[in-house]
Protein backbone atom coordinates (compact mmCIF):
# COMPACT_ATOMS: atom_id res chain seq x y z
CA UNK A 1 0.00 0.00 0.00
CA UNK A 2 1.38 3.43 -0.96
CA UNK A 3 2.08 5.76 1.97
CA UNK A 4 0.83 9.36 1.78
CA UNK A 5 0.76 12.14 4.41
CA UNK A 6 -0.03 15.78 3.61
CA UNK A 7 -1.80 17.51 6.54
CA UNK A 8 -3.66 20.77 5.99
CA UNK A 9 -0.92 23.03 7.35
CA UNK A 10 1.42 21.80 4.59
CA UNK A 11 -0.76 23.53 1.97
CA UNK A 12 -0.19 26.80 3.84
CA UNK A 13 3.54 26.08 4.05
CA UNK A 14 3.74 25.52 0.31
CA UNK A 15 2.11 28.91 -0.30
CA UNK A 16 4.38 30.63 2.25
CA UNK A 17 7.54 29.17 0.69
CA UNK A 18 6.41 30.29 -2.77
CA UNK A 19 5.97 33.85 -1.54
CA UNK A 20 9.12 33.99 0.59
CA UNK A 21 11.52 32.50 -1.96
CA UNK A 22 11.23 35.55 -4.24
CA UNK A 23 13.39 37.52 -1.80
CA UNK A 24 15.74 34.71 -0.78
CA UNK A 25 19.43 34.51 -1.72
CA UNK A 26 20.18 30.88 -0.80
CA UNK A 27 17.96 27.89 -0.08
CA UNK A 28 19.16 25.33 2.45
CA UNK A 29 17.37 22.00 2.13
CA UNK A 30 17.96 19.74 5.08
CA UNK A 31 17.98 16.07 4.07
CA UNK A 32 18.10 12.89 6.12
CA UNK A 33 21.53 11.36 5.49
CA UNK A 34 19.97 7.90 5.83
CA UNK A 35 17.64 8.58 2.86
CA UNK A 36 18.95 11.60 0.94
CA UNK A 37 16.94 10.94 -2.20
CA UNK A 38 13.66 10.07 -0.53
CA UNK A 39 13.90 13.08 1.80
CA UNK A 40 14.54 15.54 -1.07
CA UNK A 41 11.22 17.27 -1.68
CA UNK A 42 10.40 17.59 -5.42
CA UNK A 43 7.84 20.27 -4.56
CA UNK A 44 10.57 22.38 -2.94
CA UNK A 45 12.77 21.88 -5.99
CA UNK A 46 9.99 23.32 -8.12
CA UNK A 47 9.29 26.25 -5.78
CA UNK A 48 12.96 27.21 -5.37
CA UNK A 49 14.17 26.58 -8.93
CA UNK A 50 16.95 28.95 -9.98
CA UNK A 51 18.10 29.76 -6.43
CA UNK A 52 21.55 28.68 -5.19
CA UNK A 53 21.03 25.55 -3.12
CA UNK A 54 22.86 24.04 -0.19
CA UNK A 55 21.97 20.39 0.44
CA UNK A 56 22.68 19.45 4.03
CA UNK A 57 22.75 15.75 4.84
CA UNK A 58 21.77 15.84 8.48
CA UNK A 59 22.04 12.97 10.98
CA UNK A 60 25.25 11.79 9.33
CA UNK A 61 26.19 10.12 12.60
CA UNK A 62 23.32 7.67 11.99
CA UNK A 63 24.12 7.01 8.31
CA UNK A 64 26.55 4.73 6.48
CA UNK A 65 29.67 6.90 5.85
CA UNK A 66 30.42 5.27 2.48
CA UNK A 67 26.90 6.01 1.22
CA UNK A 68 27.06 9.56 2.57
CA UNK A 69 30.18 10.15 0.46
CA UNK A 70 28.31 8.96 -2.64
CA UNK A 71 25.41 11.30 -1.97
CA UNK A 72 27.67 14.30 -1.30
CA UNK A 73 29.39 13.72 -4.64
CA UNK A 74 26.01 13.39 -6.37
CA UNK A 75 24.56 16.64 -5.04
CA UNK A 76 27.80 18.59 -5.40
CA UNK A 77 27.86 17.68 -9.09
CA UNK A 78 24.60 19.57 -9.69
CA UNK A 79 24.73 23.11 -11.05
CA UNK A 80 24.43 25.88 -8.45
CA UNK A 81 24.49 23.36 -5.63
CA UNK A 82 26.80 22.52 -2.75
CA UNK A 83 26.46 19.69 -0.26
CA UNK A 84 27.55 19.20 3.33
CA UNK A 85 27.04 16.42 5.86
CA UNK A 86 26.63 17.09 9.53
CA UNK A 87 24.99 16.26 12.80
CA UNK A 88 22.85 19.30 13.61
CA UNK A 89 23.63 19.09 17.32
CA UNK A 90 27.37 19.62 16.79
CA UNK A 91 28.27 23.32 16.77
CA UNK A 92 31.42 23.45 14.63
CA UNK A 93 30.11 21.75 11.45
CA UNK A 94 26.80 23.60 11.71
CA UNK A 95 28.53 26.98 11.60
CA UNK A 96 30.11 25.97 8.29
CA UNK A 97 26.69 26.56 6.76
CA UNK A 98 27.12 30.32 7.10
CA UNK A 99 30.35 30.19 5.12
CA UNK A 100 28.83 27.91 2.48
CA UNK A 101 25.92 30.31 1.98
CA UNK A 102 28.35 33.21 1.55
CA UNK A 103 30.20 31.27 -1.15
CA UNK A 104 26.94 30.49 -2.96
CA UNK A 105 25.85 34.15 -2.89
CA UNK A 106 29.08 36.22 -2.69
CA UNK A 107 27.26 39.38 -3.74
CA UNK A 108 25.28 39.38 -0.48
CA UNK A 109 26.50 40.47 2.94
CA UNK A 110 26.78 43.61 5.03
CA UNK A 111 24.03 45.82 6.38
CA UNK A 112 23.07 47.14 2.93
CA UNK A 113 22.63 43.66 1.41
CA UNK A 114 22.07 41.22 4.27
CA UNK A 115 22.12 37.52 3.47
CA UNK A 116 18.61 36.05 3.34
CA UNK A 117 18.48 32.28 3.64
CA UNK A 118 15.48 29.98 3.58
CA UNK A 119 15.87 26.67 5.40
CA UNK A 120 13.39 23.95 4.60
CA UNK A 121 13.01 20.20 4.59
CA UNK A 122 10.72 17.32 5.43
CA UNK A 123 9.21 16.91 8.92
CA UNK A 124 11.46 15.65 11.73
CA UNK A 125 14.68 16.06 9.73
CA UNK A 126 16.33 18.20 12.42
CA UNK A 127 15.77 21.78 11.26
CA UNK A 128 14.83 23.13 14.67
CA UNK A 129 17.83 21.48 16.32
CA UNK A 130 20.13 22.96 13.67
CA UNK A 131 18.66 26.44 14.06
CA UNK A 132 19.09 26.31 17.82
CA UNK A 133 22.70 25.22 17.32
CA UNK A 134 23.40 28.02 14.85
CA UNK A 135 21.79 30.72 16.94
CA UNK A 136 23.20 29.46 20.22
CA UNK A 137 19.81 29.57 21.89
CA UNK A 138 16.45 27.83 21.85
CA UNK A 139 14.96 29.74 18.92
CA UNK A 140 12.87 26.86 17.61
CA UNK A 141 10.89 24.04 19.19
CA UNK A 142 12.32 20.57 18.76
CA UNK A 143 10.92 17.09 19.13
CA UNK A 144 11.14 13.57 17.75
CA UNK A 145 7.78 13.89 16.04
CA UNK A 146 6.72 14.95 12.56
CA UNK A 147 5.10 18.37 12.32
CA UNK A 148 6.47 20.23 15.37
CA UNK A 149 7.11 23.56 13.60
CA UNK A 150 3.83 25.08 12.38
CA UNK A 151 4.70 28.72 11.55
CA UNK A 152 7.47 30.49 9.66
CA UNK A 153 10.15 32.00 11.91
CA UNK A 154 12.90 34.54 11.19
CA UNK A 155 16.15 34.15 13.10
CA UNK A 156 18.99 36.68 12.93
CA UNK A 157 22.23 34.71 13.03
CA UNK A 158 24.20 37.94 12.59
CA UNK A 159 23.45 41.59 11.85
CA UNK A 160 23.63 40.80 8.14
CA UNK A 161 22.41 37.17 8.06
CA UNK A 162 18.73 36.28 8.32
CA UNK A 163 17.52 32.70 8.40
CA UNK A 164 13.88 31.97 7.61
CA UNK A 165 12.60 28.69 9.05
CA UNK A 166 9.48 27.00 7.69
CA UNK A 167 7.46 24.01 8.90
CA UNK A 168 8.56 20.62 7.68
CA UNK A 169 6.71 19.82 4.49
CA UNK A 170 6.19 16.73 2.38
CA UNK A 171 4.61 16.76 -1.07
CA UNK A 172 0.98 16.04 -2.04
CA UNK A 173 1.64 12.64 -3.62
CA UNK A 174 4.65 10.37 -3.19
CA UNK A 175 5.16 8.58 -6.51
CA UNK A 176 8.21 6.54 -5.41
CA UNK A 177 6.72 3.72 -3.34
CA UNK A 178 10.04 2.91 -1.68
CA UNK A 179 10.39 6.54 -0.58
CA UNK A 180 7.13 6.32 1.32
CA UNK A 181 8.40 3.37 3.34
CA UNK A 182 11.80 4.98 3.96
CA UNK A 183 10.19 8.23 5.09
CA UNK A 184 7.90 6.32 7.46
CA UNK A 185 10.82 4.33 8.86
CA UNK A 186 12.76 7.55 9.51
CA UNK A 187 9.91 9.25 11.39
CA UNK A 188 9.12 11.88 8.74
CA UNK A 189 5.51 10.71 8.36
CA UNK A 190 2.87 10.86 11.07
CA UNK A 191 2.46 7.55 12.86
CA UNK A 192 -1.23 7.28 11.98
CA UNK A 193 -0.49 7.38 8.24
CA UNK A 194 1.20 3.98 7.96
CA UNK A 195 1.16 0.42 9.21
CA UNK A 196 4.22 -0.34 11.36
CA UNK A 197 4.32 -4.01 10.42
CA UNK A 198 4.28 -3.21 6.70
CA UNK A 199 7.03 -0.60 7.09
CA UNK A 200 9.15 -2.95 9.24
CA UNK A 201 8.90 -5.69 6.60
CA UNK A 202 10.04 -3.32 3.84
CA UNK A 203 12.85 -2.10 6.08
CA UNK A 204 14.01 -5.63 6.85
CA UNK A 205 13.88 -6.52 3.16
CA UNK A 206 16.54 -3.90 2.50
CA UNK A 207 18.57 -4.52 5.65
CA UNK A 208 18.91 -8.27 5.17
CA UNK A 209 20.48 -7.63 1.74
CA UNK A 210 22.74 -4.69 2.60
CA UNK A 211 23.30 -4.91 6.37
CA UNK A 212 22.73 -8.56 7.28
CA UNK A 213 25.66 -8.75 9.69
CA UNK A 214 24.53 -5.69 11.65
CA UNK A 215 21.00 -7.03 11.95
CA UNK A 216 22.28 -10.43 13.03
CA UNK A 217 24.59 -8.91 15.64
CA UNK A 218 21.91 -6.62 17.05
CA UNK A 219 19.24 -9.28 17.44
CA UNK A 220 21.53 -12.32 17.94
CA UNK A 221 20.05 -14.28 15.06
CA UNK A 222 21.32 -15.75 11.80
CA UNK A 223 20.30 -13.56 8.84
CA UNK A 224 20.47 -14.66 5.20
CA UNK A 225 19.38 -12.69 2.12
CA UNK A 226 17.09 -15.59 1.10
CA UNK A 227 15.25 -15.47 4.44
CA UNK A 228 11.60 -14.41 4.10
CA UNK A 229 10.92 -10.95 5.52
CA UNK A 230 8.05 -12.29 7.63
CA UNK A 231 10.28 -15.02 9.09
CA UNK A 232 12.94 -12.46 9.96
CA UNK A 233 10.44 -10.19 11.71
CA UNK A 234 9.07 -13.15 13.65
CA UNK A 235 12.57 -14.28 14.66
CA UNK A 236 13.37 -10.78 15.93
CA UNK A 237 10.12 -10.62 17.90
CA UNK A 238 10.74 -14.00 19.47
CA UNK A 239 14.33 -13.13 20.36
CA UNK A 240 13.25 -9.85 21.98
CA UNK A 241 10.36 -11.38 23.90
CA UNK A 242 7.55 -9.76 21.91
CA UNK A 243 5.17 -12.61 22.65
CA UNK A 244 1.48 -12.97 23.29
CA UNK A 245 -0.82 -15.85 24.22
CA UNK A 246 0.31 -19.29 23.17
CA UNK A 247 3.88 -18.05 22.72
CA UNK A 248 2.88 -16.44 19.43
CA UNK A 249 4.93 -13.44 18.28
CA UNK A 250 3.25 -10.06 18.59
CA UNK A 251 4.18 -8.79 15.13
CA UNK A 252 3.05 -5.24 15.91
CA UNK A 253 5.43 -5.07 18.86
CA UNK A 254 8.22 -6.71 16.83
CA UNK A 255 7.73 -4.11 14.10
CA UNK A 256 7.95 -1.28 16.62
CA UNK A 257 11.22 -2.73 17.91
CA UNK A 258 12.73 -2.89 14.41
CA UNK A 259 11.70 0.67 13.53
CA UNK A 260 12.91 2.07 16.86
CA UNK A 261 16.26 0.30 16.60
CA UNK A 262 16.73 1.67 13.09
CA UNK A 263 15.88 5.24 14.10
CA UNK A 264 18.18 5.15 17.11
CA UNK A 265 21.02 3.51 15.13
CA UNK A 266 21.02 0.62 17.59
CA UNK A 267 21.36 -1.68 14.56
CA UNK A 268 24.27 0.41 13.29
CA UNK A 269 24.94 3.26 10.87
CA UNK A 270 22.59 2.55 8.00
CA UNK A 271 21.61 4.27 4.75
CA UNK A 272 18.54 3.00 2.93
CA UNK A 273 19.43 4.09 -0.61
CA UNK A 274 22.31 4.95 -2.90
CA UNK A 275 22.07 7.57 -5.69
CA UNK A 276 21.92 4.79 -8.27
CA UNK A 277 19.20 2.88 -6.44
CA UNK A 278 17.08 5.97 -5.96
CA UNK A 279 17.44 6.97 -9.60
CA UNK A 280 16.01 3.57 -10.57
CA UNK A 281 13.12 3.84 -8.12
CA UNK A 282 12.34 7.35 -9.35
CA UNK A 283 12.33 6.28 -12.99
CA UNK A 284 9.93 3.44 -12.23
CA UNK A 285 7.73 5.73 -10.13
CA UNK A 286 7.53 8.30 -12.89
CA UNK A 287 6.61 5.59 -15.39
CA UNK A 288 3.81 4.27 -13.20
CA UNK A 289 2.61 7.80 -12.49
CA UNK A 290 2.45 8.59 -16.22
CA UNK A 291 0.40 5.43 -16.76
CA UNK A 292 -1.94 6.41 -13.93
CA UNK A 293 -2.44 9.84 -15.48
CA UNK A 294 -3.23 8.30 -18.87
CA UNK A 295 -5.88 6.07 -17.27
CA UNK A 296 -7.31 9.06 -15.42
CA UNK A 297 -7.46 11.15 -18.61
CA UNK A 298 -9.08 8.28 -20.54
CA UNK A 299 -11.70 7.88 -17.81
CA UNK A 300 -12.46 11.59 -17.98
CA UNK A 301 -12.96 11.44 -21.73
CA UNK A 302 -15.33 8.48 -21.36
CA UNK A 303 -17.42 10.35 -18.79
CA UNK A 304 -17.59 13.38 -21.06
CA UNK A 305 -18.73 11.14 -23.92
CA UNK A 306 -21.61 9.80 -21.82
CA UNK A 307 -22.69 13.28 -20.69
Amino acid sequence: MAIQWFPGHMHLTRKAIGERVRNIDVVIELLDARLPGSSANPMLAELTAGKPALKVLNKQDLADPACTALWLAHYSSLSGTRALALDASVAAPAKALVQACSELAPQRGGMVKPMRVLICGIPNVGKSTLINTLSGKRAARTGDEAGITKLEQRIALADDFYLYDTPGVLWPRIIVARSGYNLAASGAIGRNAFNEEEVALELLSYLKTHYASQVGERFKIDVAPAMADEDLLEAIGRKRGALQGGQRVNLQKAAEIVIYDFRSAAIGRITLETPQEFAGWLQEGQKLDAQRQLRKDAGGLRRQGRA
